[in-house]
């Protein structure tokens, strides 16, 4: 709950920074609204060593905040789909699993445009998880079951460090990629001597500016 508290409030604190921040007509503050695709997969250890990367989405909105003339800071929040995909073979059968974990993710990202229309960013993410879904088939017979809701046996919160770019084509509308890497564990009770994982993703979408 501290960490759920820690995300909102820097969140607020940079909409507040936003709202208050003066504007003028070369640097106003702008608000917009991004969606896109997510290449998600969980960092391998002994067991995962045949999975594969899941297809997930995200969107949400963001505050782009000018503090520079080539530096700006972008908070935001997403609905993003994290998870993996696996294939494993038991007693002569093969399966193959799908583990979807759905978050509020929470960036804020520190950009700086190399031109006026092409940024690089990094930053922190913080993640609260809100489900996590595992489904399993058997590719022999085709039958396949889907896990209920297990968020309660894993981290409700984690942190990951995003390093991206963009472009925009015009002053609304462009294109961005990131790839956010996971440091924190998913498990909540992670047994002695096993490794840890991570939630890894690479990002591209649209992003949209209201000016």
């Amino acid at each position: 709950m501290k960490k759920l508290i820690l995300g909102l409030a820097v969140t607020a604190s940079s909409l507040a920074f936003a709202q208050q921040t003066p504007t003028t007509s070369s640097n106003p503050v702008t608000f917009g609204v991004k969606g896109g695709m997510n290449v998600s997969s969980l960092s391998k250890d002994e067991g995962l060593d045949d999975q594969k990367s899941k297809i997930g989405f995200n969107a949400g909105v963001f505050a782009n905040i000018p503090v520079a003339e080539s530096f700006s800071i972008q908070p935001e929040v997403l609905y993003s789909q994290y998870g993996s995909k696996a294939d494993y073979t038991v007693l002569g059968n093969k399966f193959s699993s799908s583990t979807k974990l759905d978050y509020i993710a929470v960036p804020v990202m520190f950009q700086y445009n190399l031109i006026p229309n092409l940024f690089v960013e990094a930053g922190p993410e913080f993640g609260f998880l809100v489900s996590a879904k595992n489904k399993i088939k058997n590719e022999s017979n085709g039958n396949s079951s889907t896990s209920d809701n297990y968020k309660d046996d894993l981290k409700t919160f984690n942190f990951g460090i995003g390093l991206g770019a963009g472009y925009y084509f015009t002053d609304n509308f462009g294109i961005t990629a990131r790839y956010v890497a996971g440091l924190t564990d998913v498990a909540k009770d992670r047994p002695n001597g096993s490794d840890a994982v991570r939630n890894n993703t690479f990002q591209v979408g649209l992003a949209y500016k209201f000016k």
